[in-house]
């Protein structure tokens, strides 16, 4: 009885007998549903979110799981339901997170990746994909400026898993003996890195049992970038206590102000204490990309591993994120489990092919394919010439706030990335005199406008306060979409939202 409903569901569809003439209908009309959402992400007219409370949104719909199976038609509904709900984000008004955009290569790629439904452990299950894995990574250490693009690497599941993937290398390299005795072996180990760092480099110590409160974080200047003097100082306290530097994370494009730390000096301080330098490039990373921009990221090849998101700045569709490392040969030692089931060592192909036991998941989906394949659909010009044009657009916006009434910028000079950080000021908190009373009206503005472009469903940009600075709006641009009309509309309804406040 149990199998009853699971039959009346599956007969229709392969693998049932005679179900492929069914199987394509039912597909097609679910690429029917898809093509019609494309088309309408990239239309202006169309709103970027149809948005709803969530107590509103649960009543609205059934997403309840039941025990008998749904029709066919049910299901194309909960489609069409899902997507109608879904934020738009290749709406090119669509602002408010570092991955935006929707490459329709990248698209069909990650259609491709689904359909061949496959593993990334072994070369007997993903021959094709574990390749481009290879060719791709050492096509990313080249760019990088290692020599003949030697190393190694691996694509995870997201910058924060990258980031922790090299502390745990970092430490590894130091005390090889942790992975089979545990913390309990080593002595007390620091990390550092900036204050303006991306959460994860916490995040990574918590998990990996060296704990947030061996996270050191690094005073930076107005603009967001870490200042070395303050690195070196630290580490000498930290030696001092009798702790151990084993790590520093860089950043290149930290996640708020897009800072670009001077990855020169940190690396000669690094080589200086023999300190394990990471670049945690998840949002900077693709500016390497770019003749015009990659200056910024000057002494990356002097680092020991990288982060690099091509899921940000290269819209790629999510998720695609490299860890990059200069040493061969260290991410199987530190993580290998020799799993026999898995990876016999009498196959009869090249076994350096069977890259998961360097890895430390076992099951991993393929994320190499829609960046290859825009790769080549795109070329590196291609690429470079879509990140110098976000980079023109958030000049653009830049130039046109700096001496707008009503707008200020949260720190001094040119945005170093797309980044784009200011205050809006409505008319009626423009002239108060007593700074602590604007403070406390101007912290509460951005919330309010930022609902207000959701409930309208116009437009969406990020805000955040930072350190004793009140909440400010943080515009990034990464969505190839983008256009100068667009960053004038986003200035106009910033302004039509917050004019009564």
């Amino acid at each position: 009885t149990f199998l009853r409903p699971q039959i009346k569901i599956t007969k229709y569809l392969l693998p049932a007998t005679d179900g492929d003439t069914k199987t394509m209908t039912f597909l097609q009309e679910v690429v029917d549903i898809l093509l019609a959402y494309i088309v309408e992400s990239f239309d202006r007219e169309t709103k970027v979110i149809d948005f709803h409370y969530p107590n509103e949104l649960l009543q609205m719909n059934n997403w309840e799981l039941q025990d008998e199976p749904a029709t066919l038609d049910d299901i194309l509904i909960s489609c069409r339901a899902t997507l109608k709900y879904a934020i738009k984000t290749a709406h090119p008004r669509y602002f408010n997170q570092l991955s935006t955009g929707l490459d329709m290569v990248g698209l069909a790629a990650d259609w491709l990746t689904s359909t061949a439904n496959t593993n990334m452990f072994t070369y007997e299950v993903a021959p094709v994909f574990v390749l481009l894995e290879y060719v791709t990574l050492k096509k990313m250490r080249e760019i990088i400026g290692w020599p003949d693009g030697r190393g190694d690497g691996i694509f995870s599941p997201g910058g924060a898993i990258s980031n922790m993937y090299a502390m745990l290398l970092a430490r590894f390299k130091m005390f090889p003996e942790v992975k089979e005795k545990g913390m309990s072996s080593v002595p007390r180990l620091v990390a550092f890195t900036s204050e303006h760092s991306h959460f994860s480099i916490k995040k990574g110590a918590a998990a990996l049992g060296i704990g947030t409160e061996s996270v050191i974080c690094i005073k930076a200047d107005q603009s967001g970038k870490l200042i070395p003097a303050d690195l070196e100082r630290r580490i000498l306290e930290a030696k001092q206590k009798g702790f151990v530097p084993f790590f520093v994370s860089a950043t290149a494009g930290t996640t708020v102000y897009g800072a670009f730390d001077p990855l020169i000096a940190i690396s000669d301080i690094c080589k200086k204490y023999n300190i394990w330098m990471h670049v945690d490039g998840a949002w900077g990373g693709s500016l390497l990309m770019s003749r015009r921009h990659r200056w910024k990221l000057d002494g990356v090849e002097r680092a020991n591993s990288v982060t690099w998101n091509p899921h940000k700045m290269m819209s790629v569709p999510l998720q695609c994120s490299a860890l990059l490392v200069r040493e061969e040969g260290l991410m199987q030692n530190c993580n290998q489990m020799h799993a026999c089931y898995l990876f016999q060592q009498d196959k009869h192909y090249d076994l350096s092919y069977d890259t998961g036991d360097k890895a430390l998941q076992c099951g991993r989906h393929v994320d190499i394919f829609k960046l290859w394949l825009m790769w080549r659909a795109k070329g590196t010009i291609g690429f470079e010439a879509q990140i110098d044009k976000c980079l023109e657009l958030s000049e653009y916006l830049y130039n046109k706030i700096k001496d707008r009434e009503g707008y200020e910028m949260v720190f001094d000079g040119k945005p170093q990335h797309t980044n784009v950080c200011f205050w809006y000021l409505p008319p009626g908190i423009r002239y108060m005199e007593d700074k602590e009373e604007r403070k406390k009206h101007l912290h509460k503005v951005a919330p309010v406008i930022k609902a207000r472009m959701m409930e309208y469903g116009t437009t969406m940009v990020s805000y955040q306060p930072q350190g004793d600075k009140v909440n400010f709006f943080r515009m990034v641009i990464s969505n190839p979409a983008a256009t100068f009309e667009d960053i004038d509309f986003l200035i106009e309804e910033i302004e039509r939202l917050g004019q009564d406040l």
